[in-house]
């Protein structure tokens, strides 16, 4: 039991504690690693996207001065990569990715074999004089060719180049909804395909280690522990042999928390040459041939009644998946996340949806920040923006006679929401932009016949998804439960572990300040270890915004178990019961004498150096594990976002004009963290509803290989951002905090795109896909001709 504190650090915006080192270049990330001896690798990649290999021949590679060798899958004969739904035949077919294409490719990019020379320039050129030669396949590149009757399979056992296709929900007369309600609409939403874009590319550095017996795999993984079981699975070593090690990471969202075939192909290399062995994607490769996100396609239709409420909700979702299953997600990632929880922040009564992951010939895709939910949000927020205007209602009023405003709520897709604050960040945040005059400044524009929109979207982010919630995906494996370790030294000072690994949310910081708190500690008393699997138990990762939801929570647990543990050792010096203790400022005091005390220090030499000392029912040494996990289905994070922006007519332009985020996250351990959070995934969502797409030629071939070709925003073009903070705090997670790490990018393509709409208004014209180009829009501000109108 800790006591109430002034100072209490949980809540507060500490300086981040990573800064001085990665600000001052003292940073270790994976390309930093140098050892003695170290070879650089390189992947010889397919030039087609469909295709049987006929032929590999790598003997002028090996002839390449510098170049050590050069390996095919039939060199290497590695396991390989499957990823499994629990599902019939029906719904679900797996699919392997082999380590290294053997027989066949499946898109642009597909890695065949693996150079290995003395630095990475010469393998480079060992690359080009690989001499692969294919019998091309016709590719599939697009939804309508993959689901054509008759078409090519991009897998022979994959009919219909469907890998899932599940149907969730139907409410019973849902049709009979639709025939009566007194408004339906529709809408058919596609976004584009995007790259994540982590400014650090994929990597990995291997080596074995003689002494441990075990290879020692250093990579920029959100997933170290999935990493080392499938590296042991695929080389065929004992779980036990394998440590992977992550350094610093420069990004990840989602698309590093799956396992890639480059770093198992690289450990293998340096397990086959006995000498460590680095790879490092290039952007070339990180943005053509890594794993994408994000291309999905939503026909869905919406009934109401007169008053602008929800009668029913009627959904066909298809996401493009590309050539493989990621692991461990499969290919169900995105249409399973779309179809249960599609309806969001909304009470909606009935509801039917079909859910489809199909595959292409296309680099395969992974979870991208937000995970289908900035696509089904656009979708639902589309709806209620025809839905206004149908019924000539204001968009906000009819949000706020939808939004769900009683906790808990069971929805009609059979998930519990607790309790948010739906309803008040939208009124704060209509609130804020009209105080700000926009809607004003909207009216005096359209008089002047300039383009001016204003645009919201009500969303919510489940976070804290506990093993319950994984398993109601029907997934082989089931992430969920995270363990944490918090130890004492003699000197009074704590080191923690954690399973969630930090790329760029603070880890070092957040957790810190649990530990703290919960100890009654100076910050600078605590060290956060993390990404080693030989010092951390167990832990899946940081993915779906779970760091301090669940990790936190887990941290959080063990520090109140050394906590007990220290006012144990006190009390029994004292001969009192622990209940008359308390932590307070880095010692235990009696409540009945509060200057009575004893410094941490002296209960740390007691356990550790005068062990005789200890009571029987008290162990020596000062250390404490728990494990934390969500045994309902999770908690939800919420936000209202609204956005001003100005189309310009002669260019085609969009222009930000303002951006007002209010977002509710249950407490927030640091609000300078939180609000980082938001900025970061605001940019990369008004970047994926503005800027970035990746597209194929008729051959497969993808356009984007290099930021001359893949359009990324600068700060120029990223507004500022004004947030305000509601604070809803979970009752489900230790530390009383929701997820914060993925709704800035849910909520800001929706957004965007109903600004953008509410711009064209006067013009009659709508758009309903994403990428927003400057050539969309000048085309919708183009005055057509009779003849031109359809």
């Amino acid at each position: 039991m800790t006591s109430a504190r002034d100072d209490q650090l949980v809540g507060r915006s500490v300086a981040r504690r990573e800064d001085p080192r990665l600000l001052s270049g003292r940073g270790r990330f994976v390309d930093d690693i140098e050892l003695p001896g170290m070879l650089h690798a390189q992947f010889v990649r397919s030039t087609v996207a469909h295709g049987t290999i006929t032929g590999i021949d790598l003997t002028r590679v090996r002839q390449v001065p510098g170049v050590i060798a050069a390996f095919t899958a039939a060199d290497l004969e590695l396991g390989d990569i499957t990823a499994r739904l629990d599902r019939p035949p029906s719904e679900f077919v797996p699919t392997a990715m082999p380590v290294l294409a053997r027989d066949r490719v499946r898109y642009v990019g597909e890695p065949v074999a693996v150079v290995v020379a003395r630095d990475p320039y010469v393998a480079e050129d060992g690359l080009e004089a690989a001499a692969v030669t294919y019998a091309p396949l016709a590719p599939i590149r697009c939804e309508e060719q993959a689901l054509a009757p008759g078409a090519p399979r991009v897998h022979a056992e994959a009919a219909g180049n469907t890998l899932v296709d599940v149907s969730l929900f139907a409410t019973e007369g849902i049709d009979e909804v639709f025939d009566r309600a007194p408004c339906v609409v529709h809408v058919d939403v596609r976004t584009g395909r995007q790259n994540a874009l982590p400014l650090e590319t994929r990597g990995a550095v291997a080596r074995w280690d003689d002494r441990e017996e075990q290879l020692v795999l250093h990579t920029c993984t959100q997933t170290p522990h999935q990493v080392r079981t499938v590296a042991s699975r695929c080389l065929g070593l004992d779980e036990r042999a394998v440590r992977v090690i992550v350094p610093d990471m420069g990004g990840g969202f989602g698309l590093k928390c799956v396992v890639g075939r480059e770093e198992i192909a690289t450990a293998a290399a340096a397990l086959r040459l006995g000498r460590p062995v680095k790879w490092i994607e290039d952007r070339k490769d990180a943005l053509s041939a890594s794993f994408l996100a994000r291309e999905q396609h939503y026909r869905a239709r919406a009934a109401f009644d007169a008053d602008g409420r929800i009668l029913g909700l009627d959904t066909d979702v298809v996401c493009d998946m590309g050539a493989y299953s990621c692991y461990p997600f499969t290919a169900g990632i995105e249409p399973l996340m779309a179809a249960a929880e599609m309806p969001g922040v909304y009470k909606v009564p009935a509801y039917r949806v079909r859910g489809r992951g199909i595959t292409t010939n296309k680099a395969p895709t992974a979870p991208y920040r937000g995970v289908s939910r900035p696509q089904y949000v656009m979708a639902m927020e589309r709806l209620m923006e025809r839905a206004a205007r149908e019924l000539d209602l204001d968009p906000v009023e009819i949000r706020r006679r939808n939004v769900i405003t009683e906790f808990p709520y069971v929805g009609v897709n059979n998930i519990t929401y607790d309790p948010g604050s739906y309803l008040e960040s939208l009124d704060l945040c209509e609130r804020s932009l009209r105080e700000a005059g926009w809607y004003d400044r909207q009216a005096a524009a359209r008089a002047e016949g300039r383009h001016i929109g204003i645009g919201y979207s009500c969303f919510s982010e489940r976070t804290g998804y506990g093993s319950t919630a994984f398993a109601q995906r029907k997934m082989e494996v089931v992430p969920g439960f995270d363990v944490a370790e918090v130890r004492m030294d003699t000197s009074g000072a704590v080191t923690a572990t954690t399973g969630t690994i930090s790329h760029g949310q603070s880890h070092e910081t957040t957790m810190a300040q649990i530990v703290a708190d919960t100890l009654g500690l100076d910050l600078a008393k605590v060290k956060l270890h993390q990404g080693d699997t030989d010092r951390v138990t167990y832990g899946w990762g940081t993915f779906a915004s779970r760091s301090i939801a669940v990790g936190g929570s887990a941290v959080r647990l063990a520090a109140a178990k050394l906590g007990d543990k220290l006012r144990a050792i006190a009390a029994a010096e004292w001969g009192v019961h622990p209940d008359e203790t308390e932590l307070d400022r880095g010692r235990v005091r009696r409540r009945d004498a509060p200057d009575v005390a004893l410094t941490y220090e002296h209960l740390a030499d007691t356990a550790y150096l005068r062990s005789h000392l200890l009571p029987k029912d008290i162990d020596p040494g000062l250390t404490a594990t728990a494990v934390f996990d969500v045994h309902n289905d999770g908690t939800f994070s919420n936000a209202t976002h609204g956005v001003v922006v100005e189309l310009h007519e002669d260019t085609g332009q969009v222009e930000i004009l303002a951006y007002v985020c209010v977002e509710d996250c249950g407490v927030a351990v640091n609000p300078q963290v939180v609000e980082g959070q938001c900025r970061g995934g605001i940019a990369q969502g008004v970047s994926g509803a503005l800027f970035e797409q990746i597209t194929y030629d008729a051959q497969g071939e993808p356009s984007a290989t290099s930021f001359m070709d893949y359009k990324v925003p600068t700060a120029q073009e990223i507004p500022e951002v004004v947030i305000h903070h509601l604070e809803t705090p979970c009752a489900f997670t230790a530390t009383g905090a929701k997820g914060a790490g993925e709704g800035g990018t849910i909520g800001a393509p929706a957004a965007v795109l109903n600004a953008v709409n509410d711009a064209l208004r006067p013009t009659g014209v709508e758009l309903d896909n994403t990428p927003i180009t400057p050539e969309t829009v000048h085309r919708a501000l183009t005055p057509r001709t009779p003849e031109q109108t359809p």
